[in-house]
């Protein structure tokens, strides 16, 4: 009991040492992210879209 206690106590150690480094992406940061997140969406869907256009058409 008191090992798994001393584990989440390092563990939340650990936890608010990323917090405290963490900080607000700048704006030129944030577009770029939103940019590829965005580019990344479209390219799943068109690879979805693309597959699903082959499965419609093999049957026939």
């Amino acid at each position: 009991m008191a090992l798994n206690v001393k584990l989440e106590e390092e563990l939340f150690k650990k936890y608010m040492r990323v917090l405290k480094l963490a900080r607000t992406p700048t704006r030129d940061e944030f577009s770029k992210i939103a940019i590829v997140a965005a580019l990344g969406i479209v390219i799943i869907g068109l690879v979805g879209f693309i597959v699903y256009e082959i499965m419609f058409a093999l049957p026939n």
